[in-house]
């Protein structure tokens, strides 16, 4: 048997493992895809809390901010909480990945 040839990657910014596959889905036996698909449903299954991990962290800093008078320090703050908004979009985006990991590997 050859070696395994997909495997889940830590993406730092979305804080979960995300598919990284070395040939297309349909390439895969039915037991890797079967392996594979059980492997990301409880990867999936944890993408819920880390959304309201970083909403908890975008209320701090909207909290920051509001009491904020530094300009510059007002402009950071803004930013980070885009990106964390991006970041929890992301996050939807992963979420709705759910059989099809072809579409996983479209959004890698």
């Amino acid at each position: 048997m050859t070696g395994v040839s997909y495997s889940f990657v830590m993406d730092e910014r979305l804080g979960i493992p995300l598919p990284e596959l070395q040939k297309d889905w349909e390439e895969y036996s039915p037991a890797e895809q079967a392996d594979m698909l059980l492997q990301w449903e409880e990867i999936r299954g944890t993408i819920p809390e880390q959304i309201k991990r970083l909403e908890r962290v975008i209320v701090h800093k909207q909290n920051q901010l509001n009491v904020e008078d530094d300009f510059a320090h007002s402009c950071r703050l803004n930013s980070e909480i885009a990106e964390l908004a991006s970041t929890i979009n992301d996050l939807h985006l992963w979420f709705r990945v759910n059989q099809d990991m072809s579409a996983a590997r479209t959004h890698y």
